[in-house]
């Protein structure tokens, strides 16, 4: 569908009174483009750091392969002082749900579980996705936990249809996870990306089915949920600012990918 199309259906869906995107949030050809571009370096970089995710690592060690690697592929670490926030990504051991700072003085230890959230600036564009890596041998437990994380995204990811609704996403994850046994935090959840690090809309993941903003052909927004294997209730380190931790202080892990909603469906762009 062409733009015009786009908005005379949005007009329509309006005017029965559903909650619907601004045409600023509907990419144009050339703005998805420039976003797949930044995303090839977001997933390049994934999968550059996998090889040194070891035990006896530390954190900042990892932060810095990131920044010098995104450097080298000609793009900027979005992160590194977005808002204060002082590294180059996030990185999130076990019951640290998310924005981990990187230190030297963290070291990654055998059968941990981490997160790493890697965004990337290329040419004004913004990308941004998550994964979640194994330190050595990890427990069982901890893995189950990892794979129903990843199978819970994807969940999410398939409910992504034009002219459907965004809560249908985090109905469909927080079904799949309380399921399998696990928890999903309910104040942090995916954005809009691409033209700003974040942008509308906000994507929870304990959201009921048919509610919500109206997807259409041309959003691009990120689907990451976090998946406790305890309760839901996180806080915030006083210290820093940032990282978020769960309150009973067991494991959480989270995956990221960046969709876009395609006339028929939706296509995952980041990874």
């Amino acid at each position: 569908m062409n733009r015009d199309e786009i908005k005379a259906k949005l007009d329509e869906y309006k005017s029965l009174g559903y909650e619907v995107p601004s045409m600023d949030l509907i990419k144009t050809p050339e703005q998805i483009e420039g976003i797949k571009q930044s995303s090839a370096i977001n997933i390049a970089l994934l999968d550059y750091i996998e090889d040194f995710v070891k035990p006896g690592v530390t954190t900042a060690f990892v932060d810095t392969l990131i920044h010098e690697k995104t450097i080298e592929l000609g793009a900027t670490p979005a992160p590194l002082n977005y808002e204060g926030f002082p590294k180059s990504c996030c990185i999130s051991i076990d019951d640290q749900v998310c924005h981990g700072i990187p230190s030297s003085k963290e070291i990654l230890m055998e059968g941990d579980i981490v997160n790493i959230d890697v965004s990337t600036i290329y040419n004004g564009y913004f990308s941004d996705s998550s994964r979640m890596y194994g330190v050595g041998e990890v427990p069982k437990d901890k893995q189950r936990l990892v794979d129903v994380t990843r199978e819970a995204m994807m969940e999410g990811i398939r409910q992504v249809k034009p002219w459907t609704r965004l809560g249908n996403v985090g109905a469909a994850v927080n079904a799949y996870a309380s399921k399998h046994g696990y928890t999903v935090v309910r104040e942090i959840g995916g954005h809009g990306v691409g033209l700003e690090f974040h942008e509308e809309p906000w994507v929870g993941f304990t959201t009921k089915k048919d509610t919500g903003m109206l997807l259409a052909p041309g959003m691009v927004f990120t689907i990451e949920p976090m998946l406790n294997a305890g309760g839901p209730d996180i806080f915030q380190d006083a210290d820093n600012g940032w990282t978020i931790y769960t309150c009973d202080q067991k494991p959480s892990a989270q995956w990221e990918n960046t969709v876009l909603v395609t006339d028929d469906g939706c296509e995952i762009i980041t990874y």
